[in-house]
Order: structure tokens, then sequence, then C-alpha cells
């Protein structure tokens, strides 16, 4: 089983999925537009380069999006965060700094009681991440 983040946008998955293809060192394997989903001919014409579906792959590990549909309410991304646990605290420290571009630190990257180093932050999209390298590891 792998558990797999899933994250909605409002109009601006493709941007981030670009930021965090950067940041993480990945690669986007799959970039599919509601333009290309059957029927889309009935859309609006604005809607259809949104992104329907998203995949970015870091290593083995696998970050999905979309955007929401536009019949339906978007309410940003609350009550959780993408959460990166590594081994390297200068790699974290390097991840942390990237993704702080244009958001928000909640949580300076710094040694904590349970951490070699911790940091929270909300990136330029509104998506919540921690990093986390914890002791020991």
């Amino acid at each position: 089983m792998q558990l797999t983040s899933y994250l909605i946008f409002d109009g601006k998955a493709e941007a981030a999925f670009k930021f965090y293809e950067q940041c993480l060192r990945g690669k986007i394997t799959t970039m599919m537009r509601f333009g290309e989903a059957p029927g889309c001919e009935n859309m609006p014409a604005e809607t259809r380069d949104m992104l329907i579906h998203v995949r970015l792959e870091i290593g083995d590990q696998v970050l999905m999006a979309s955007d929401c549909p536009p019949d339906r309410p978007y309410d940003g991304i609350k009550g959780c965060s993408v959460s990166i646990q590594i081994h390297d605290q200068a790699e974290g420290e390097r991840i942390f700094n990237a993704l702080k571009d244009g958001g928000t630190v909640q949580m300076p990257y710094e040694k904590t009681f349970w951490a070699e180093r911790f940091g929270m932050l909300v990136d330029q999209f509104g998506v919540p991440w921690m990093i986390n390298c914890e002791k020991g590891l």
C-alpha cells in the first residue's frame, strides 16, 4: 500500500506542480487537462486548459493534484500539511528554502526537541508543508 497526497487547486495546479518539480527535484509524469476529457466540448473555453490530473514522481514517492472543477466551490487546502520526512538536514533546508519562495514561514527550519531540524510553511499556492529531519535518521 502507498498513501498519496492529492491536492486540489483553484486553477493553479500546473504552475504549482512545475514549481514543485523544481523544488523537490522530481519529474511530472502525467499532466491531463479538462479539455482532454469526454464531453469537454460542453465546457467553458477557460476551463479546458485547467488540469484534471497531474502526477509528480520524486524517487519512489508520488504527489498528485487537479484543479477544482468550475462547477464546484473551491475552499482552499485546510486542516492538513504535506509532510516530508528526510534524513539529510542540508537537503531538508534546501527544500524548505525553495518551497518558502513567495510563501509564508510558520515555523523556521531549526532544531527542535524531537527533530534535528523541523520547519513549517505555507507556499505561494496555499499548500501547507512540514519538513522534518528526525533525530537518529
